[in-house]
């Protein structure tokens, strides 16, 4: 199996309690409100915390694939949370095992947040990453972040 790395941060104007909330407590009930594709988020096992196993139903293109999401660690008093897609339809059509990621909120300039993420992809044998992979996941990640940040900021009583 291959592994392929990389980091991402993103700055957003949400205090980071706030966007935490919303990124992990709450992002069963937001996610599928301001992103389109998932039309469900479900738990199938557990009660949210480590170990939880949630399945995704995301419709792109007339296409329905299933997303198997798995919550690694959850660390409310840091805003750090880590969580691996490690099943289901969309990892098999492009070669991987899983892709982890493990996020972090920090305060940022003027009461807002600085997000960091680092992305591991897991691959099938000796198969290499495409660009193309790699490039539609960040491309998700900063669309999922901002699709949140935008749902909090344009509910100001959340």
């Amino acid at each position: 199996m291959g592994v392929f790395a990389f980091d991402d941060e993103h700055t957003s104007s949400v205090a980071p309690a706030k966007l935490y909330k919303a990124l992990t407590k709450d992002s069963d009930t937001i996610i599928p409100k301001v992103i389109e594709a998932i039309q469900s988020i479900e738990i199938v096992e557990g009660n949210g915390g480590p170990g939880t196993v949630k399945k995704l139903t995301v419709v792109e293109g007339g296409k329905t694939t299933q997303l198997v999401h798995k919550v690694d660690t959850v660390d409310e008093a840091n805003f750090e949370y880590g969580y691996s897609l490690v099943g289901g339809s969309g990892l098999d059509e492009i070669n991987l095992e899983k892709i982890s990621f493990e996020t972090k909120l920090l305060p940022g300039p003027d009461g807002g947040s600085i997000g960091k993420v680092s992305v591991k992809y897991h691959t099938k044998g000796d198969a290499p990453l495409s660009d193309a992979v790699r490039g539609d996941t960040q491309a998700k990640g900063i669309g999922l972040f901002k699709a949140i940040e935008g749902y909090v900021l344009a509910n100001p009583d959340y």
